[in-house]
C-alpha cells in the first residue's frame, strides 16, 4: 500500500507529537511505502534539511520515509488537495481540530491535542466521517474530545518508547539529580519550567541540608526566547543547570543519571476547564521511568494513566505536595529504590513492541 502522513505541525514543531507521528510512520514503512507530506510553502531544496533535523532530534534513521511537498497549506486550492489524496491507499492525518475531505481508500485521524472545540457543523461532520478510524494518544485526550467535539474516538494508541534504550547499564548508579525534559514555551501546555525553578528554590531554602548535594536539570529546545530567558534569570545563582541543545544520546544519559523526574504541565489549571493546558500523555515521563527515575508528576492529564495504580502515590496536586514527595524520596533511599523499580516495570507497558502492535491493529481494523 501507499500511505501518506500529514500534520499541520510539520515542519515547525519538534515535540512528542512529532515523535509519535514518525514512530507510527516507521512501523508502517516496514511493509508499505510511506510518504511524509510537507506543506506547499516548503521549498524543495529544504526537504533533506527538514528530514535531517527530525533524524537528529529523534535519534532515529528516517531513510525508510519519503518526505514530499504536498498541496496542503493556504496557497493551494481545495480541489488540488482532493485530487492529490486519490494517489494514496491510506491518509493518516494528525488533526489540529480541523478535517478535510479525502478520496483515499482508507483514512485515519490522530488526535494529539485535546483542544476545547465545539460540536461539528454539518459539512465538518461529513469531512470527519471520511476518517473511519479516529485515534487518540491517551484516554484523557479521548474523553475530552468525545465530550467537547461530539465525535466518537474509536481507538486509543498510546505512544511507544524504546524502553531498553533507557535502561541503566549493569552496575550503574543514580546521581542526585532532579530532571525535567520539555520544550521551553509559555503557551497552551507549557512545561512550566519557571514553576519548577521556583519549587526548587523554595525546597533548597527550607531544607538546605537535605538538598545541598542535589541539582535540578532542565533539558529542552527553545520555542520562546523570551520565556527561556525568564527561566534562566529565575535559575541564576541556584543549583540549576539548563541545556537547550543536546543530542539524543546525551538526553538518554541524563535520564539514566537522574534519580527523580519532575513534571508540572497544567498544575495551575483545572483539567476540564483547560484540558489543552494539560500534558496530553507524557512521553518524557515514560522515558524517565524506563531509566528508573522516580516520577514526581502532577496528577492531571495523561500523567495519571502513565503512573497506574502502584505509582499513584507519586502524583501531586499542588506545590506543597510536590515538595513533600520530593523531600521524602530524597531522604528515603529504600523508598526511592522501590519506586524506581516500579517505574521501570510500569514503563514496559509502553514499549515499542506494544506500540507497533496497536499501530497494526489501527491500520488493519475492519472499521477502516
Amino acid at each position: 500500500m501507499r500511505i501518506v502522513f500529514y500534520s499541520p505541525y510539520l515542519p515547525k514543531h519538534f515535540g512528542g507529537g512529532e515523535k509519535y507521528l514518525f514512530d507510527t510512520a516507521l512501523v508502517y514503512a516496514q511493509k508499505h511505502r510511506v510518504d511524509i507530506a510537507l506543506p506547499a510553502d516548503c521549498d524543495q531544496k529544504d526537504v533533506d534539511k527538514i528530514k535531517k533535523a527530525y533524524q537528529k532530534h529523534l535519534g532515529v534513521d528516517l531513510k525508510a520515509l519519503n518526505f514530499v511537498i504536498s498541496p496542503f497549506g493556504a496557497a493551494k486550492k481545495k480541489w488540488q488537495r482532493l485530487l492529490w489524496t486519490m494517489r494514496y491507499d491510506v491518509v493518516y492525518f494528525v488533526t489540529d481540530g480541523s478535517a478535510f475531505y479525502s478520496l483515499a481508500r482508507r483514512n485515519i485521524m490522530h488526535i494529539q491535542v485535546p483542544l476545547l472545540l465545539g460540536r461539528k457543523s454539518g459539512w465538518e461532520r461529513v469531512k470527519f466521517k471520511r476518517f473511519k478510524v479516529i485515534n487518540a494518544n491517551s484516554n484523557f485526550t479521548k474523553k475530552t474530545v468525545e465530550k467537547y467535539w461530539d465525535i466518537k474516538v474509536n481507538m486509543v494508541c498510546q505512544p511507544g518508547v524504546e524502553v531498553g534504550e533507557f535502561q541503566l547499564p549493569p552496575a550503574a548508579t543514580k546521581e542526585k539529580i532532579i530532571l525535567n525534559v520539555g520544550r521551553f514555551f509559555d503557551s497552551l501546555h507549557t512545561k512550566n519550567q519557571d514553576s519548577l525553578v521556583e519549587f526548587w528554590r523554595e525546597l533548597c531554602q527550607k531544607h538546605p541540608e537535605e538538598t545541598k548535594d542535589w541539582k535540578l536539570v532542565l533539558v529542552g529546545k527553545v520555542e520562546s526566547e523570551e520565556y527561556a530567558a525568564r527561566v534562566a534569570q529565575l535559575a541564576a545563582g541556584a543549583s540549576v543547570e539548563i541545556y537547550h541543545e543536546v543530542s539524543h544520546e546525551q538526553l538518554v544519559e541524563w535520564y539514566r543519571r537522574a534519580a527523580i523526574y519532575w513534571h508540572a504541565t497544567g498544575w495551575r489549571d483545572q483539567e476540564w476547564e483547560h484540558p489543552e493546558r494539560m500534558e496530553h500523555f507524557g512521553i518524557s515521563t515514560v522515558e524517565a521511568m524506563a531509566a528508573g527515575a522516580v516520577p514526581i508528576v502532577v496528577a492531571k492529564g495523561g500523567q495519571k494513566e502513565i503512573l497506574g495504580q502502584k505509582l499513584r502515590e507519586c502524583a501531586w496536586e499542588n506545590k506543597a505536595e510536590c515538595l513533600r514527595l520530593t523531600l521524602q524520596v530524597m531522604k528515603n533511599e529504600k523508598l526511592r529504590q522501590q519506586w524506581s523499580e516500579l517505574a521501570s516495570k510500569r514503563a514496559a507497558n509502553y514499549d515499542m513492541k506494544q506500540f507497533a502492535k496497536r499501530c497494526w491493529q489501527m491500520l488493519e481494523s475492519k472499521r477502516i
